[in-house]
């Protein structure tokens, strides 16, 4: 059953699904598009962080095992991306006392350092014990194929739930 405790869960999870799928599909479309262009990972074109932030970043990144860098805060994201990652980490059951967000809207450097130190050039990004994940479409396919939450349960995040099937 893993992460759905009621038929309430899935039918939301599908609701967030249906809802994500055609800004997702735009995304990669543009993404693919970008990829075919001066990409902003160039050295010619990247800007790059001083010893200072990185420094800070890599301290956040490993401040709690589940740390988030998003628009918003867990409890009034500002994008649809951010809730759905929120909404997927909920779903898990994932503890507030070990997720710390940060809301990259309230500081501009932060909003474009931690897109250079992930290479990963969009927000959300989230971290599991100081490893980058990824973005919400990774999220959301790592929840749907179950690595979402053996990953959780891995690094003791959440309790891994037993089989209770018995042959």
């Amino acid at each position: 059953m893993g992460a759905f405790h009621s038929v309430s869960n899935f039918r939301e999870l599908c609701g967030l699904v249906i809802a994500c799928v055609g800004v997702l599909s735009s995304s990669v479309s543009s993404l693919s598009r970008n990829a075919l262009s001066v990409s902003w990972r160039t050295p010619a074109f990247r800007r790059f962080l001083s010893d200072e932030a990185r420094a800070k970043i890599h301290a956040a990144v490993n401040e709690h095992p589940v740390v988030l860098f998003m628009k918003g805060t867990a409890e009034m994201p500002q994008c649809g991306f951010s809730r759905a990652v929120i909404q997927v980490l909920d779903m898990h059951r994932v503890p507030s006392k070990k997720l710390r967000t940060y809301n990259v809207l309230e500081d501009p450097e932060l909003r474009g350092g931690i897109k250079e130190f992930s290479d990963w050039p969009t927000i959300p990004q989230l971290y599991v014990n100081g490893q980058f994940v990824g973005g919400c479409d990774i999220l959301l396919s790592m929840h749907q194929s179950g690595e979402l939450e053996a990953l959780l349960e891995k690094h003791d995040i959440i309790p891994k739930i037993e089989s209770s099937s018995q042959s």
